[in-house]
């Protein structure tokens, strides 16, 4: 099959939960979490790809939930550059602290590019592309630009909050580069410098947002067509949490490879697979079970509200 649906990244966590137990050897980076929520969506990877750089230190089991999912892993480039790798320490308070235990000068740059020379060629032609972005630090924007003009789908989504909120010409610049952009709620307010969610979600719909998709963590998460002033309120589903890791990653995977379909129906993929990640540390080991994945699905469904701008909260 051919591939349609293509992220990227990479990176091997070392976590540290602030009761002091670890787990070591996580693979993430983003990429991993997406490729697997868009092959939640779809029922099979046989049509999604991962493009990363990867070393020799990599062990071939670290990929085997990949594998498993018949993801596309002929975007995977072996470098002598080692793998990005990273200390995650977890804070009782939520906060993360990211420590690279690579020289990031010397690494990330190769094993973390995102433009069109690092594509195989069986994935150039693939309908759309999703990848994080910091969003104080633009600097794979040149590349989403080229992937929207030449008629791509293009979904970013943001890794951080940046220090101070951005400027109109810095967030329309990051808004006008993609069809899909994601943040969380504190991302979002973040980004625009407005607590106020209408008065947020207002300067992204103003600075050129088209479907914008603001994901609220155990309250579900709003998906809105900017430019038609309405969209969809979708409720998480419930289940046990393990960790909440990779969960939006699989939130934003699901969602665009959905996208087609219509925001409801994206929607409540996306809430379906957001779940499965968060039930276990790193991705699950195959893909769902069709009934259960179902089910979730129409829960998901089942739980939506219609958003226009005057009930916006």
């Amino acid at each position: 099959m051919t591939v349609q649906w293509v992220t990227f990244g990479i990176i091997v966590d070392d976590i540290v939960y602030p009761d002091g137990r670890t787990r070591m050897g996580v693979l993430g980076g983003g990429g991993p979490q997406t490729a697997w929520g868009m092959a939640a969506a779809l029922g099979t990877g046989d049509a999604v790809g991962l493009v990363a750089g990867i070393g020799d230190d990599l062990d071939d089991s670290v990929l085997a939930p990949l594998h498993v999912a018949r993801i596309d892993l002929a975007g995977l480039r072996h470098t002598d550059l080692p793998t990005p790798r990273a200390w995650q320490i977890l804070e009782w308070d939520g906060r993360v602290i990211h420590l690279w235990r690579v020289d990031p000068a010397q690494t990330l740059g190769e094993q973390l590019a995102r433009n069109r020379d690092v594509l195989p060629p069986t994935y150039r032609a693939a309908r759309g592309f999703h990848w994080g972005v910091h969003p104080a630090e633009p600097g794979s924007l040149a590349f989403a630009r080229d992937l929207r003009a030449a008629g791509h789908l293009v979904s970013l989504e943001a890794f951080r909050a940046p220090q101070f909120p951005l400027a109109d010409d810095e967030l329309r610049a990051l808004l006008e580069a993609c069809d899909v952009f994601s943040p969380n709620l504190h991302e979002a307010v973040g980004i625009t410098g407005q607590h106020d969610y209408r008065a947020m979600l207002a300067r992204l719909r103003d600075c050129g947002g088209q479907t914008v998709a603001v994901r609220r963590g155990a309250d579900g998460a709003d998906v809105w067509d900017m430019p038609a002033g309405q969209g969809v309120h979708v409720p998480a589903v419930l289940t046990q949490t393990a960790d909440e890791v990779g969960a939006g990653n699989a939130f934003c995977g699901a969602l665009l490879a959905r996208l087609d379909a219509g925001l409801e129906t994206a929607a409540a993929h996306a809430s379906a697979a957001a779940s499965y990640l968060l039930e276990q540390v790193g991705l699950p080991e195959t893909l769902p079970d069709p009934a259960e994945y179902a089910r979730r699905v129409d829960s998901a469904r089942a739980g939506q509200q219609a958003l226009t701008w005057n009930t916006m909260r």
